[in-house]
């Protein structure tokens, strides 16, 4: 059922009669008869709108044209709770299949009224300290027109031959630099070559002698220098404005943003991270590398055993989330469990409504929703069948909504991305690897998950009417996500297995996925159990009574830290999805007989290993000589320790030494050469 009581407030506007309005589809889709209709709410209509906005009532409008107005127009009317705004003009109203349009409606109407969490800032402080880094006369023309707003300096990449046509009133320097870290208010360089201009520069700029390694400090870096950019992804690092001094308009629109990049901002922090869950390493011994592997910024680094996300830099792309096996990353605009709730309120009021083929379309604000809305506006629109939803970031989508899509009932999902994407993304091609081979393996038709990649509102248009139309499940699932990611996880896949076509127990899966088992060379372990010592997640335990390494797959996310640990090389990682894992017991992978001391009885170690060794050094070592001296290996640690106490057994005193000397070796020598050769 979907996710709306009748206390709720649905608006709905048909924008002066340019599209139709199906408010019972919204009625049976929401679950509520407080569905209003209007024709010019933000017009002649006004006062209707404030009537109901002054009503003790969640209220959900759907329409975001005039939505800041509105706002104002409801706390007028002594409205204490916001209102929620879905835009219903755009990505259903105008369309060619607006006729058809009521159920999509009413599914995003529902997913608009999802509350969302507050989501925690981190402070950034910009003082203004700009530093201009360019290769000619545009940085000094830049800097001419920031100083009057920040305190700049401009430094000019060796040779820096350029003619200074008057005084400026700011610091010209060069150097070139070597190194920079940081983000906005918090940018730290080494410069190479760095030199202060002469006093008595004539007319080209001459500078004094020049050092390397000078370190410096900024807030603000413009970089004019038409160099290889100084940050991977540098569009995705706060503070850092880059642009071509040959293009004015581009270089001029860099300077605006750089002017107002003062004082203090509030930053979301895009991402939790838990370092008690992360499974990077052990000892020294590197794992999971997943997230490290993916930031396109550089925000995370290791930090002992686990890794380190660095607020400041992160830009919210969300790939380390998506990828993380264990959640120790979680994404929090919004959470998951928040982003599968808002899904599953959208697509079950689409079915309530009446609506079947439902197609997930992920796309951001900035570069989708233009584009939906110019189709709306000079095309055909967003089909019918087609539900537009909008997350910060469609990168930030992982394997637990996607399982929870199909599993409501969802036929296919589609990623609208940039034609040239502005960052790597590969997490998210990553992600889409992974779903296709458990769908296949559950009997949905292949191709139920790809991306779109354009920058053409026409081209997006005729992609979304080629999109097959695909048999769903005839069992959708309604289950509501909560707990941790892990969890969340783990029960949309279980969820998905039992609406599944064609459930089957086991899938195989492409090497990095979260899931698998591990495989032990039972001959070659030594039960030494290093590799419980590693395993982070308590996939791979021990027995205190036994000598036994038991394995938990439900547990296990292939981080591989066992494998790399294991000092005979025994184990190998095999990544599927076992649906039965979630209750199977743990697996003995080996157990043997325990060894017990011959003196006092008390198990102290595995029988195998105590035997290897009396017979390795039976007979070839000198302390292990002589009558029962070999026992002392067949005896616990405390016995031992008696043992040695009472025979006076000094473990130094080795057998007697014989001494050469330099006469020794020369009459070996003569010996030999009297021998002569050997033939």
């Amino acid at each position: 059922m979907a996710t709306q009581g009748a206390a709720h407030n649905f608006l709905i506007c048909s924008c002066d009669d340019t599209m139709p309005l199906d408010a019972e589809a919204v009625r049976r889709g929401c679950r509520s008869e407080s569905v209003t209709t209007a024709h010019q709410l933000c017009g002649s209509q006004l006062d209707h709108f404030r009537m109901i906005a002054g009503q003790d009532l969640p209220l959900t409008v759907g329409c975001t044209f005039r939505k800041t107005a509105l706002s104002d127009v409801a706390v007028e009317a002594g409205r204490t709770t916001p209102v929620v705004f879905a835009n219903l003009r755009e990505t259903a109203g105008w369309s060619s299949d607006a006729a058809a349009a009521g159920p999509k409606m009413a599914a995003l109407l529902a997913a608009a009224s999802v509350p969302m969490p507050e989501v925690a800032s981190v402070p950034v402080e910009s003082g203004g300290v700009i530093l201009i880094y360019g290769c000619d006369e545009s940085a000094i023309e830049a800097g001419r027109l920031l100083q009057d707003h920040l305190d700049v300096t401009v430094m000019i990449v060796p040779p820096a031959a350029m003619t200074l046509t008057a005084n400026v009133d700011f610091p010209v320097v060069k150097g070139k630099i070597k190194t920079v870290t940081g983000s906005l208010g918090a940018f730290e360089l080494t410069v190479d070559d760095f030199a202060q201009p002469a006093p008595s520069s004539r007319s080209v700029l001459a500078f004094g002698s020049s050092r390397s390694g000078a370190q410096s400090r900024c807030d603000i870096i413009l970089d004019l220098s038409r160099g290889t950019p100084l940050f991977t992804a540098s569009d995705l690092r706060d503070g850092y404005l880059r642009a071509d001094p040959g293009h004015r308009s581009e270089m001029l629109e860099a300077v605006l943003k750089a002017r107002d990049l003062t004082g203090t901002f509030e930053k979301p922090r895009f991402v939790s991270f838990d370092a008690s869950l992360c499974a990077h390493s052990r000892s020294q011994i590197v794992g999971c590398s997943r997230c490290l592997d993916l930031c396109p910024a550089g925000a995370i680094t290791p930090q002992g055993d686990h890794a380190a996300i660095d607020p400041h830099i992160c830009a919210g792309c969300g790939q380390c989330a998506a990828v993380c096996p264990t959640g120790a990353a979680s994404y929090a605009l919004p959470p998951e469990d928040v982003l599968m709730r808002k899904l599953r309120a959208m697509i079950l009021a689409y079915r309530e409504a009446g609506g079947v083929n439902p197609v997930i379309l992920f796309h951001d604000d900035a570069h989708g929703a233009p584009l939906i809305d110019a189709l709306a506006r000079f095309g055909n629109g967003v089909p019918a069948n087609v539900l537009p939803f909008s997350v910060n970031e469609v990168t930030q989508v992982g394997l637990e909504s996607l399982a929870a899509i199909f599993a409501y009932g969802g036929s296919s999902v589609r990623f609208l991305l940039r034609e040239k994407p502005r960052h790597d993304v590969s997490g998210l091609r990553r992600t889409i690897a992974l779903v296709s081979p458990i769908l296949a393996g559950l009997g949905f038709d292949s191709n139920r998950v790809s991306s779109i990649e354009t920058d053409d509102p026409d081209v997006l248009g005729l992609m979304l009417r080629e999109i097959p139309v695909l048999t769903t499940t005839s069992r959708p699932a309604s289950f509501r996500a909560i707990g941790d990611k892990r969890g969340a996880l783990r029960f949309a896949l279980s969820e998905l297995h039992r609406a599944a076509l064609n459930p089957v127990d086991v899938i195989q899966l492409p090497a990095g996925a979260p899931f698998g088992m591990v495989n032990l060379a039972v001959d070659a372990c030594t039960l030494c159990l290093s590799c419980v010592s590693a395993c982070p997640t308590g996939a791979l335990r021990d027995n205190p009574d036994l000598p036994m390494l038991q394995f938990r797959e439900d547990a296990c996310v292939q981080c591989g830290l066992c494998e790399a640990t294991c000092p005979e090389n025994a184990i190998t990682l095999q990544p599927q999805l076992d649906f039965r894992a979630a209750t199977a017991p743990p697996r003995i992978l080996k157990q043997e007989e325990p060894f017990c001391c011959i003196r006092c009885s008390k198990p102290f170690g595995v029988r195998s290993t105590i035997d290897r060794v009396v017979a390795k050094l039976e007979g070839s070592h000198w302390m292990f000589k002589g009558t029962g001296r070999l026992d002392l290996i067949r005896m616990c640690e405390d016995c031992r320790i008696a043992v040695v106490s009472e025979e006076n057994f000094d473990p130094y005193g080795g057998p007697d030494r014989v001494i050469r000397t330099t006469d020794d070796y020369l009459k070996e020598r003569e010996e030999i050469a009297k021998r002569g050769p050997v033939s």
